[in-house]
């Protein structure tokens, strides 16, 4: 069992570009699929550092896996080890937190441009003031009591917060490879509506693909780097990989 565990909801939300960062870097992790009863019995105590992934259900089905899941993240926030989440994951931690999530009027799909709110965090340090990251959600959360509001973008305006100084939840997709996009833009382009204009066409998503993806991964692994080093300290900086 490895000191990093991360929580998965379904085979084509995987931990993607995390896991090319923790296997460059060294690092052993244990993948849990929640949506699976995976994370019965397992000794929440152990893990020193968390990331909760993506999924198509909502944080509002009444599944008895989410409130298992809702659970343990409010056992690991009261551990204060480093929880961050990726689109669902980033509203489990919002709804563990007690905050509401909820169904926005319309779906955010594709490249969207990210604005870093007037903040000096430590978790935006990498970033400029306007970056895009891989959207596909029609949900979003409130945000928590206490929580630090991070980042907006025009069609969601809490893209990401961070709460205390080793909680981060994110609404977009960091994670994303170029295997994802392509996955995902395969299997589901039939519930995609250009008519919306938070949503861009498939076309306009996959133009540029590598060097959109390769521009992600670094913002991923700013992420992904103060994460690493508040559960192992300064000597767990990530590289470029």
């Amino acid at each position: 069992m490895s000191d990093i565990l991360i929580l998965t909801h379904v085979d084509y939300c995987a931990p993607g570009h995390l896991a090319t960062v923790l296997q460059q870097q060294g690092f052993g992790f244990t993948v849990l699929r929640a949506d699976l009863g995976e994370l019965d019995g397992y000794d929440l105590d152990r893990p020193r550092a968390v990331a909760v992934m993506g999924g198509p259900m909502s944080v509002n089905d009444d599944l008895p896996w989410i409130r298992t899941e809702i659970a343990a993240l409010q056992h690991l926030i009261r551990r204060d080890i480093p929880v961050i989440g990726h689109c669902l994951g980033g509203q489990l931690i919002a709804r563990a937190l007690g905050a509401s999530v909820y169904r926005m009027p319309y779906t955010e799909v594709g490249w969207q441009p990210l604005i870093r709110r007037d903040t000096d965090s430590p978790w935006l340090a990498h970033l400029p003031r306007e970056f895009p990251v891989y959207q596909w959600h029609s949900d979003s959360f409130e945000l928590p009591a206490g929580a630090e509001w991070l980042l907006s973008s025009p069609w969601c305006p809490n893209q990401g917060f961070a709460w205390g100084d080793k909680v981060l939840a994110l609404q977009g997709h960091p994670e994303m490879t170029e295997e994802l996009v392509r996955w995902w833009l395969r299997d589901w382009a039939h519930l995609l509506d250009e008519t919306q204009a938070s949503q861009q066409g498939l076309s306009q998503m996959l133009t540029d693909l590598p060097a959109r993806i390769e521009s992600l991964n670094r913002v991923a692994e700013g992420f992904y780097r103060h994460w690493l080093r508040l559960a192992f300290g300064e000597s767990a900086g990530v590289q470029t990989v």
